[in-house]
């Protein structure tokens, strides 16, 4: 990886699942020798919301984001939504999510989804941080429905950004931030590479969503937190930028809509 020092931040990981289990130390290892040095971990469900707070309360560089996935739609209540409520008071939580609509999978109707989407922005506007947004074969309903329950002043990320950049700067019109995974770096991406190219710099984010969507060169392999590296690479790469100064403008970006600092 060359002696380039940078401070990268991924914006959404999954160490907290149970590929990881028993290696989360070398895996924030390897990630500080590539130069990722903090890390938002996302739990959608009660026990990867259970270890992702246990795991922010070991590791300094390491934060948390708690809300219900819209594959879990189905077992959203009052009980769960009362127990988010509780999560989200954790000093270490920096957003609600991931939250949203799956109609790839279609665990729950789509009724469904959207009353726990909606449910959920609201929380997080209630509860004044920002929400992630999961979206999956699902983009103009996602829209649709941000758009009529309006984004709080803390805004939001769109996870894994697979749209056109005219789609994603309707988002960020928002409020919205763009976060993009590994899937920038496929060589068929091209709507999401133009809009790794063309967005401003200072309304993007970088993650992995490891262990899944491993970035080329390591595509088809198990995704790892340390190769946000090569999704900063690559925009640099398309923007004609030094791999320096992506780092630290997403870096920034990120610190900026968590609320956090140095």
């Amino acid at each position: 990886m060359g002696g380039l020092k940078v401070n990268i931040f991924d914006t959404h990981t999954h160490l907290n699942v149970e590929e990881f289990a028993g290696r989360e130390q070398e895996e924030l290892a390897l990630a500080t020798e590539m130069g990722v040095t903090r890390m938002n971990i996302v739990g959608f469900d009660t026990p990867t919301i259970e270890r992702a707070l246990e795991l922010v309360e070991n590791y300094d560089q390491l934060f948390a984001t708690v809300g219900w996935h819209p594959t879990e739609a189905g077992t959203y209540t009052d009980d769960v939504e009362n127990y988010l409520l509780e999560k989200l008071k954790h000093p270490k939580v920096v957003a609600l999510g991931e939250i949203g609509l799956d109609y790839h999978w279609m665990t729950a109707s789509k009724e469904v989804q959207e009353d726990a989407f909606r449910r959920q922005i609201q929380l997080s506007k209630n509860c004044n941080l920002p929400f992630v947004v999961h979206t999956r074969e699902a983009l103009e309903d996602t829209y649709a429905i941000i758009k009529s329950e309006g984004v709080g002043s803390r805004g939001g990320i769109m996870h894994s950004y697979s749209g056109t950049l005219e789609m994603a700067e309707k988002f960020l019109d928002l409020g919205m931030m763009i976060s993009f995974s590994g899937v920038v770096t496929f060589k068929k991406a091209l709507d999401i590479q133009e809009a790794a190219t063309k967005l401003p710099l200072d309304k993007i984010l970088v993650e992995t969503d490891a262990p899944y969507l491993a970035p080329v060169p390591k595509r088809g392999r198990e995704n790892k937190t340390a190769y946000t590296r090569y999704v900063v690479e690559k925009i640099a790469e398309l923007r004609d930028l030094e791999v320096e100064e992506v780092a630290v403008a997403t870096y920034e970006n990120a610190q900026r809509l968590f609320g956090l600092r140095d």
